[in-house]
């Protein structure tokens, strides 16, 4: 019964200083606002900055799962996405040798758990239509089978046939930009461009693929890779792509390796000198990038709740000294020096946890805003979401503590004093 009383009591003391805490700041709303402001703005910089890293990270992975897929990986001359230093890059580019489409043939036959192995090699060149020219068009040289991969689909027309392929036939596909400005009101199948004074002939349009970070996915143009050797030149180092079956990657991304190093006579001691690169592999660089960016930005965000919570401090010391003579009336008629504690601490939370909502309310419809006029969206998780909220509840309690210790010491002769 007796506890049920003091709970009983500790509500409606509750309920009071929460009462008393509103009237307070409705009785200066322009303090009040700018208090609030300071934490809404510090609250909202956390909210979107976390959303901006999430959003970029899902942005990435999603156009690597698109353009890679999930059960492919590509050999190359030089290991990607890996962080070396300058003499470690030396010696790779010393070491490691070209790869032909003979090593593309020989992993046909050795690799029995690839379902696809095409090729691809790329080049940066101007092409030009009529009196149209567009510089540095991305120019590969893929096999006939490319389109068995992500990221290779067609939207207009056909892909080069394995004949055209093995007869180096000047026909090409292009992305889905080139025909919108080279060709914008006309059919571009069966038209040609020009290319090293050379005469191509589009057979299909790629589909659209957009851009990522503002650079276009659908400025390229493919031709057979027979082709394109015979137009720049044979001596190129081929990109080797794989698709394995549900299940098996790993036994083909093993078996990929092992037979390219049987192919190049390599020792068991001697290190690989081509490179392996999956999805998963550039999705871990993808997280170790953005974290670095959040290592980086969460302390200087935080900074800013820092500076609204001594903004809150303020505020309430302010408020102490001008409450000083109902503080001492509160006193006189039987209040305790912890219920002077409390009420003050309660109005310095209530301050900061409406600022908190407030930039939270803010920060999301910000994420909206830049989400329906940018193709990159902003993602509010919900440890981005939580904890600047906890963080600006328990900064109104930290900061709060000092001007409600301060407050609770007053005596009541010296804080009726105040008044005269």
């Amino acid at each position: 019964m007796f506890e049920q009383r003091a709970g009983a009591r500790s509500l409606v003391f509750l309920f009071d200083s929460l009462k008393v805490a509103v009237e307070s700041l409705f009785a200066h709303k322009l303090r009040t606002f700018l208090t609030l402001l300071g934490i809404m703005i510090a609250v909202a910089s956390v909210v979107l900055v976390g959303s901006a890293i999430e959003g970029l990270e899902q942005y990435v992975k999603q156009v690597i799962s698109r353009e890679l897929g999930s059960n492919s990986f590509a050999v190359s001359k030089f290991p990607r996405f890996e962080n070396l230093s300058d003499e470690e890059w030396e010696q790779i580019s010393r070491r490691n040798q070209d790869l032909h489409l003979e090593d593309l043939y020989f992993l046909r036959r050795w690799c029995v758990d690839c379902e696809e192995l095409a090729g691809e090699v790329s080049a940066v060149h101007p092409i030009r239509s009529g009196t149209q020219e567009i510089a540095n068009v991305r120019v590969g040289g893929v096999t006939e089978n490319a389109t068995a991969f992500p990221g290779m689909g067609i939207s207009e027309g056909r892909f080069f046939s394995e004949d055209e392929a093995r007869r180096s036939q000047p026909v090409c596909v292009i992305g889905f930009s080139l025909k919108e400005r080279l060709f914008p009101d006309v059919d571009p199948l069966r038209r040609t461009l020009k290319l090293k004074n050379q005469t191509f002939r589009i057979v299909g349009v790629l589909e659209k693929k957009g851009s990522l970070f503002g650079q276009s996915l659908d400025n390229l143009l493919y031709m057979p890779i027979t082709t394109f050797l015979k137009t720049f030149g044979a001596r190129r180092s081929v990109t080797i792509r794989a698709r394995s079956g549900d299940g098996s990657f790993e036994d083909a991304l093993e078996q990929v390796r092992t037979g390219l190093r049987f192919r190049h006579r390599l020792r068991p001691h001697e290190k690989d000198d081509f490179g392996l690169t999956s999805a998963d592999q550039i999705n871990r660089e993808v997280e170790r990038f953005t974290g670095t960016i959040v290592a980086v930005a969460a302390p200087v965000t935080l900074i800013s709740l820092l500076i609204g919570g001594i903004v809150v401090m303020n505020i309430m010391l302010v408020s102490v000294t001008e409450r000083t003579f109902e503080i001492g009336i509160r006193k006189a008629v039987g209040a305790r020096n912890r219920d002077v504690l409390w009420q003050f601490i309660v109005e310095s939370c209530l301050l900061a946890s409406i600022g908190g909502i407030l930039g939270l309310l803010m920060a999301l419809s910000g994420a909206l805003l830049f989400r329906i006029l940018t193709p990159l969206p902003l993602l509010p998780t919900p440890e981005y979401v939580f904890l600047p909220l906890g963080i600006s509840a328990a900064t109104g309690i930290v900061f709060g503590v000092y001007p409600a210790y301060k407050a609770s010491r007053l005596s009541p002769i010296s804080a009726l004093g105040a008044e005269k």
